[in-house]
């Protein structure tokens, strides 16, 4: 029998106890990952499109499952609100890099695109979209419905994402968030007012957050000498760094305890969502600290396994957790060299597994 996933351990085991999402351009659906907390998840979805909320809302199958359109920020009159616009910066930037190209031939094709299209190819700008003269202040919308425990907070409205991260400055705790994904800028000013990578890093790191992945996306010219010679999306392995996906978190384990002190459920989540972002060492770790407390929740040799699993989807038949560690001490020089498929039936469950597997 397959091993059941990490995360789909830790949801059976918190009964009851809801998963709680906040999801602040939430255009295109959340993440499918997050289904795996049903029945017990609790979603706050926030776009700019009333179009695509409508669209969520009839989509949807979830009964605590909430989309709300406007446009997030923050009140009237905060600092921040006034800085030189990074999307100023971006358009000058952006003409110098041969995905715009791209952009340019399907212009007209995007004129004329159904709406499902047009999320589709992140131009929720020409969808209907909510006023921009009533402005979502996030916590401000969590107290008004009652959300006084979430879990997850996801920021990525291509413009105002520190904006809206702003507005939860000394607020973490209180609203119970124990890991943030954001969208990040590479380019920018020195200004403490700019949503650029380094701004956004101390930000969070003054909230008690932890950096635990970063994404990197790339935009280039590949081809030379001019712009546009280049025909298709240049994001990838070549280029300058542009922008990217940001993962922050709660760290209860570091030496320093930067953090606040996490209840047993917060820090079962917590796991959870280190298996979801793929960093599964991390949650092993997790578990290893706190082995009595979360014994009492489920078995966490069993869980060990589930994060064994999760690095070797090369594997019909994955290592214990135990088997792996000892693979590993007996020779750790050799280790990762003999990683990897080791025959034909391996390699062809590789590739269905990453297929299947749900891309973040």
């Amino acid at each position: 029998m397959p091993t059941p996933s990490f995360p789909a351990l830790i949801a059976k085991s918190l009964g009851t106890e809801p998963f709680s999402l906040v999801d602040v351009g939430c255009s295109g659906g959340i993440d499918p990952k997050w289904r795996v907390f049903e029945p017990n998840l609790r979603i706050l979805g926030i776009d700019a499109s009333e179009a695509e909320c409508r669209r969520l809302s009839a989509l949807e199958r979830n009964a605590d499952a909430t989309y709300v359109a406007g446009f997030a920020g923050l009140p009237e009159g905060h600092p921040i609100r006034h800085r030189t616009s990074v999307s100023a910066i971006g358009d000058l930037i952006q003409p110098r890099f041969s995905y715009m190209r791209t952009r340019e031939i399907r212009r007209d094709w995007m004129e004329r695109a159904p709406h499902e299209e047009r999320i589709r190819q992140n131009e929720w700008q020409m969808t209907e979209l909510a006023s921009p003269a009533a402005t979502i202040v996030v916590p401000e919308l969590l107290t008004q419905r009652g959300w006084k425990n979430a879990d997850y907070l996801k920021i990525d409205i291509d413009r105002d994402d520190y904006e809206v991260l702003q507005s939860f400055d000394g607020r973490f705790e209180e609203f119970g968030l124990v890991a943030v994904q954001l969208e990040v800028m590479f380019i920018g000013s020195d200004s403490d007012l700019q949503h650029t990578f380094h701004n956004t890093d101390r930000f969070m790191r003054r909230q008690g957050f932890e950096l635990f992945d970063l994404e990197v996306r790339r935009y280039s010219k590949r081809a030379l000498p001019g712009p546009y010679i280049w025909p298709t999306p240049a994001e990838t392995v070549y280029g300058r760094p542009f922008m990217g996906e940001a993962y922050y978190a709660l760290d209860p384990t570091a030496a320093k305890d930067r953090g606040r002190p996490l209840d047993f459920q917060k820090l079962a989540k917590l796991a959870a969502i280190f298996s979801l972002w793929n960093v599964p060492d991390v949650a092993a770790e997790l578990l290893l600290a706190r082995r009595a407390e979360f014994q009492s929740l489920l078995p966490v040799d069993n869980a060990l396994d589930a994060l064994a699993a999760q690095v070797q989807p090369f594997r019909l038949v994955p290592r214990s957790y135990a088997a792996y560690m000892a693979e590993f001490e007996k020779d750790s020089a050799a280790f990762y060299r003999r990683e990897g498929p080791v025959s034909f039936g391996e390699r062809l469950a590789a590739a269905w597994r990453g297929f299947l597997q749900p891309r973040r």
